[in-house]
């Protein structure tokens, strides 16, 4: 909708318009998702990166596809060997299998920086939104707010949250994880949010709605936020792949993941004093974290270029 008489058809639905008066269908004009959509079937970077995605989830959800040993069986004898038939990654210091842990870690790795990546979007969703449409006052008590986390270091709140929430020694630590992560993280999208709306809400359509007697919530929620969502969806496709490589920062340091919980957090951190004698147990989740990283982060980039109209 980008006028008034689009706008009084959605409110005040009529009769179906009947076409030229020459005959043939008028074209339908293409929406800037249609056109963001053109825009990336000619992206290599964004087929690159779809298709790392798509392996590192099919990982993710069905790890005995990629490798049918079990993470958790080490035998001593195995100790720091090199590759093997259905290890070709080798063993670690425990006898265990390099691969299938690797392949293994890409679940809880990924559970984590999902769900925290939904609650940082939901939180800064709210924020966002709200500051953005209703302005003066509020805006300004919650752009402060935002700025007041903002000022606070990230490693050393989560270190504190994530030891606050977590209470049993002896659980995986997944939900606090993704609590520390999801509490930490919205301030981004918030102020995405927060610029596309006060951009989208002085728009023709939204001032046709409002006079049409458009209440407060269906203005954002039926004209403002449909066309606001594509930078914050774009932010948060980018925070995924920061929440994976955050989730494996605390997990090293002994605050993220625990107990039978397998991540490339956790490999790293128990094959970094071993690096002298073997360094395949170090090495290869470390690239499968970078890659993963790397593969949400070009793909949030494709995106955000698609989205664009000035890089057109």
């Amino acid at each position: 909708m980008s006028d008034l008489n689009a706008v009084s058809a959605v409110e005040a639905p009529g009769p179906a318009p009947t076409g030229p008066r020459h005959g043939g269908s008028p074209a339908k004009p293409r929406s800037l998702a249609g056109d963001a959509w053109l825009d990336l079937r000619s992206s290599k970077i964004f087929w690159v990166a779809v298709v790392l995605v798509a392996v590192i989830l099919l990982m993710a959800v069905w790890p005995s596809l990629f490798t049918s040993a079990d993470p958790r069986d080490c035998v001593l004898a195995n100790k720091n060997a090199g590759a093997a038939s259905g290890a070709p990654f080798g063993f670690d210091f425990q006898g265990c299998n390099v691969y299938a842990k690797t392949i293994y870690g890409a679940r809880d790795s990924l559970i984590v920086g999902l769900f925290a990546t939904l609650l940082a979007g939901v939180i800064g969703l709210l924020f966002g939104l709200t500051a953005g449409y209703y302005g003066g006052w509020l805006d300004a008590v919650l752009s402060r707010f935002i700025d007041v986390v903002l000022g606070v270091p990230f490693l050393l709140a989560a270190i504190v949250l994530a030891n606050r929430f977590s209470t049993d020694p002896d659980a995986t630590n997944i939900v606090p994880v993704i609590l520390t992560l999801g509490l930490l993280g919205w301030t981004t999208s918030a102020r995405v949010m927060r610029s596309a709306v006060i951009s989208a809400k002085g728009q023709d359509y939204v001032a046709a709605a409002r006079m049409l007697g458009a209440s407060p919530s269906r203005q954002m929620f039926r004209h403002i936020l449909p066309n606001s969502i594509g930078p914050f969806l774009v932010v948060l496709t980018i925070l995924l792949g920061i929440n994976i490589a955050s989730e494996s920062t605390l997990s090293y340091l002994g605050v993220g993941l625990k107990g039978d919980a397998i991540s490339w957090g956790i490999a790293i951190a128990e094959a970094g004093p071993y690096i002298r004698t073997t360094a395949a147990p170090l090495i290869w989740p470390s690239v499968f974290l970078a890659v993963t990283v790397l593969a949400f982060i070009m793909l949030g980039d494709a995106i955000r270029d698609a989205f664009d109209p000035k890089l057109r």
